[in-house]
């Protein structure tokens, strides 16, 4: 085999990097096309009008038409809104539109979603599937970066979190808890949740979560 063509295949070299960005840009892209059709088709299982999901969810109706032609793409903030209308998690939905996963789950394997507005790396470390009650997801934040929830997905679901690096001020329906490297906080959901990321280094932090 010609040398040329063994640096050609090192995932190392810039042309492999190149590739490897592009297709998982690609594979991003898909999945916020198969986010858009899955959120209309929501919407159209429980009949309701723009209008009317615009006033349940307190998305406009403008930036909810967008999302579903898919010429947004979702954020947190957005999906947090969305979610708790129709009674699923954010990995319940996001998993709706990726491939089914498997019982073994390899790191290169789990999903990564980004939501680059505010700071926010989500990846489905053990994605929610049928039959299973609990899932587990790794967050990032940069410095400074801010999530919030207005109220849970499914009123009353049990969450852990456990702090890897960094620190991270968690608000849990208005109590603050400050939690670095370690820590872990445990708690019934039922009202809002804030994630602050204060710095200076990004936050790393896992979350179980368990349905009702």
């Amino acid at each position: 085999m010609r040398s040329d063509a063994l640096l050609t295949d090192d995932p190392a070299t810039p042309q492999a990097a190149a590739r490897e960005a592009a297709a998982q840009e690609a594979a991003a892209r898909a999945v916020d096309a198969r986010l858009a059709a899955r959120l209309g088709e929501l919407r159209g299982a429980c009949g309701w009008s723009l209008d009317e999901l615009a006033r349940r969810s307190g998305v406009s109706r403008s930036t909810l038409s967008r999302l579903e032609r898919g010429e947004i793409s979702p954020t947190a903030a957005l999906l947090g809104r969305l979610c708790p209308v129709y009674g699923l998690t954010m990995s319940r939905l996001l998993g709706e539109v990726e491939a089914e996963p498997a019982q073994l789950v390899r790191a290169g394997e789990q999903s990564v979603w980004k939501d680059e507005d505010s700071g926010f790396v989500r990846r489905s470390v053990s994605p929610p599937h049928p039959g299973l009650r609990a899932e587990v997801v790794e967050g990032t934040l940069r410095p400074g970066a801010v999530i919030a929830y207005d109220a849970p997905p499914v009123p009353g679901m049990e969450q852990h979190i456990w702090v890897l690096e960094g620190a991270v001020e968690v608000t849990v329906q208005g109590a603050r808890h400050l939690l670095a490297a370690g820590d872990a906080l445990r708690f019934r959901l039922w009202g809002e949740t804030r994630f602050h990321c204060p710095g200076p280094e990004p936050v790393r932090y896992a979350v179980v979560v368990v349905l009702p």
